[in-house]
């Protein structure tokens, strides 16, 4: 017995002495892994600022030091953001613009003279902890700021290091269309277009820096786009079901967790198995077009709260190819942005009105159990809208705005506006609003399959009704659909 307890203690003593010996031999391990720890314990928010409704830098600051989260991405280095933000606690992001690119990889001094105006005279008050170089570059159609988003990066950082400054990471935040396949998650590759001129470089970029990949992750899309292949559960963290990789065995009890693992595989087959993962966005619309199935107040809110409970998680999760791995996450975003091109949810992700209060409740520490929230409201848009929909004028249109856009719709197609010529069906009544309202519902109809949005920058909105605004609007849009179909017959 008395062998046996010196044995014991022996053991203990040699492992304490080798975990200690471990420790000073390389303490950097240890304060890098605290780092990552922390990085993402704090979850973070986007803070955008493409609409013409949102408050104040100072009062936007406030509002996110009241949900509690514990990190802000700008999509710029806005000098009062960054002063304001130096009398708080929270970690900061900032990032530089995709045409600014170019620029730098061209050129150290410019690199240099961003840091010193961006940077310098804030840190480290202002606790910046990444710069982002551009923001989804493979979206842009300059195929220049792909070749050298790089550079860029490698010169911000050798202007960094000649001030001192070690624990600002750079990266660039890509989305997922970096990949060519993602299912199953071990499948996944990056394009073959990008794998050795952009992947390959920025890979050794990170690996050699320590820093992260940052992706673009939005699982509403995904889903959205194919509903009878995942399910809404799967995408919500709800429910039992799973999906089990065929190749590794490896089982997903989310979507998340399956598109972050193609992005580690993909890195894994580059030769690149370890470099730490961050989600620069994620998020889940609660509103958008009709025909945008899922985009509601109760998946939006069910989506955040899941995943901020999952991140929030000590100890760490991680995902099923990384158990264990912290992963830093910002939520998009703060505010909706209603400057945003494109379809309704592109300006509908937000989680606070401009005047601060919550579009739904969520508590970005993770703490507050699921079921203490309030009831949400039922989603009425689950399954795909089967009906008809239309494109109108939005009350209040400006006349001005109008002329523009109707210029806009009758010169891309000489059939769009055929209708609206002197001695044509569609000509009377002539008014900016009755033949503005014609072709831009003609527009719509006509190129709605390319991808065209019925929004023309606020001027116009879906509707599964004919709105009752005025008998002058009720005229000219009943006319506008009247000459619309009679168009169509003629094709």
């Amino acid at each position: 017995m008395a062998l046996l307890a010196f044995f014991l203690f022996t053991l203990l003593v040699f492992s304490s002495s080798s975990c200690s010996a471990i420790w000073f031999q390389h303490p950097h391990r240890y304060i890098q892994k605290k780092t990552m720890l922390e990085l993402a314990s704090k979850i973070g928010i986007n803070y955008g600022r493409q609409g013409n409704n949102l408050p104040s830098p100072y009062q936007s600051i406030n509002f996110i030091k009241l949900i509690k989260a514990g990190h802000v991405k700008l999509y710029d280095a806005d000098p009062e953001s960054l002063t304001l933000l130096s009398q708080t606690n929270l970690y900061v992001t900032i990032a530089v613009p995709n045409h600014q690119i170019t620029s730098f990889s061209a050129n150290q001094t410019t690199a240099d003279d961003w840091v010193r105006t961006n940077i310098l005279p804030y840190y480290p008050q202002t606790q910046i902890r990444f710069v982002l170089v551009g923001n989804e570059i493979l979206s842009v159609q300059d195929r220049n700021i792909t070749a050298n988003v790089v550079p860029a990066m490698r010169k911000i950082v050798n202007s960094l290091r000649a001030h001192g400054i070690h624990n600002i990471k750079v990266g660039t935040p890509l989305a997922m269309d970096s990949l060519r396949s993602t299912f199953p998650p071990s499948n996944s590759t990056f394009r073959e277009d990008i794998a050795l001129p952009l992947m390959l470089p920025l890979l050794k970029f990170l690996n050699g820096t320590n820093s992260y990949f940052f992706i673009n992750l939005q699982p509403y899309f995904r889903w959205s786009r194919n509903t009878n292949h995942t399910t809404l559960d799967f995408a919500l963290f709800q429910g039992n079901s799973t999906y089990t990789d065929p190749h590794t065995g490896l089982v997903y009890h989310n979507l998340v967790d399956q598109m972050l693992d193609s992005v580690i595989f993909a890195m894994t087959k580059l030769g690149y198995p370890y470099i730490r993962i961050a989600i620069s966005e994620t998020g889940w619309p609660h509103s958008g077009d009709i025909d945008e199935t899922g985009a509601n107040v109760f998946n939006a809110a069910t989506y955040n709260r899941n995943l901020i409970k999952k991140m929030t998680a000590i100890p760490p999760i991680g995902t099923p190819a990384r158990p264990g791995s912290p992963i830093p996450t910002f939520v998009f975003s703060l505010f909706n942005e209603n400057k945003k091109p494109g379809s309704g949810t592109q300006r509908h992700w937000g989680i606070l009105h401009p005047d601060g209060t919550p579009i739904y409740d969520i508590d970005f520490t993770g703490q507050k159990p699921l079921t203490g929230f309030n009831p949400l409201p039922k989603p009425t848009n689950n399954v795909p809208y089967k009906g008809q929909v239309w494109c109108v004028l939005v009350e209040g249109a400006n006349e001005a705005e109008l002329e523009e856009a109707l210029r806009m719709a009758c010169a891309r197609s000489n059939t769009t506006c055929a209708a609206l010529a002197p001695g044509r069906e569609c000509y009377e009544p002539v008014s900016v609003y009755s033949h503005a309202s014609y072709a831009l519902n003609s527009y719509w109809a006509q190129f709605r399959s390319q991808n065209v949005q019925c929004y023309f920058n606020g001027l116009a909105h879906e509707t599964t009704t004919n709105p009752a605004f005025s008998q002058e609007m009720i005229a000219a849009s009943s006319r506008a659909l009247l000459c619309e179909q009679e168009r169509l017959k003629e094709i």
